[in-house]
């Protein structure tokens, strides 16, 4: 999953959020360096990416985009995830997404002393261009897929990928639609579990 699921299912726990959205940017034995609740927030964030890779609905949804973008299908899959998320009106409406997002910001600012620097270099610029708010808009997906293309080894461009995001768009809405309720639960026990750890 991306930002905002990661975010999301975070379970408004700070600590738990700071290890969640930092666990990309943190390699090997570096993970024991943090407090022990920011430890579980990386291994929740670790959890949560080994559920939605495993997942049936998530491996045909990536289907569509691998002709296109072969081995990146799952990255950009995840942004979609984060896409319907961020318009899904049982979860958030416009309003409580855009203070949904400040908090979030609010929250990985008040940590920055101990953020990777990596992720605490591009936090003011998420925070600038509001990537959580911004990924229920075309413009901002397209934005985030022109963002893995970029850190992207072996892709050019991210052009193809949105056109086969919104030539397929009732599909992955489906395919969300399926597969984020499995999620939300299957991390609400990921966190308890790791609560009584």
């Amino acid at each position: 999953m991306n930002f905002l699921a990661h975010a999301f299912l975070s379970f408004n726990d700070p600590e738990i959020l700071v290890g969640n959205m930092i666990s990309d940017f943190v390699k090997g034995r570096k993970q024991y360096d943090f407090d022990t609740a920011i430890q579980k927030g990386i291994k929740l964030h670790r959890q949560i990416d080994e559920y939605t890779d495993q997942h049936q609905v998530t491996k045909n949804a990536a289907t569509i985009f691998k002709p296109f973008i072969g081995m990146y299908a799952g990255a950009f899959t995840d942004v979609v995830y984060d896409h319907f998320l961020a318009r899904d009106i049982n979860v958030f409406t416009e309003q409580t997404l855009f203070l949904f997002a400040e908090n979030i910001y609010e929250i990985l600012q008040s940590y920055d002393e101990i953020l990777p620097e990596k992720f605490s270099k591009m936090l003011p610029y998420m925070r600038q261009q509001n990537w959580l708010f911004n990924y229920r808009e075309l413009d901002g997906m397209e934005k985030s897929f022109a963002g893995i293309a970029r850190r992207a080894k072996f892709l050019d461009s991210s052009n193809t990928a949105f056109r086969c995001f919104v030539n397929h768009y009732s599909e992955f809405e489906k395919a969300y639609q399926l597969f984020f309720p499995d999620l939300k639960l299957k991390a609400g026990k990921y966190y308890e579990d790791l609560m009584h750890t």
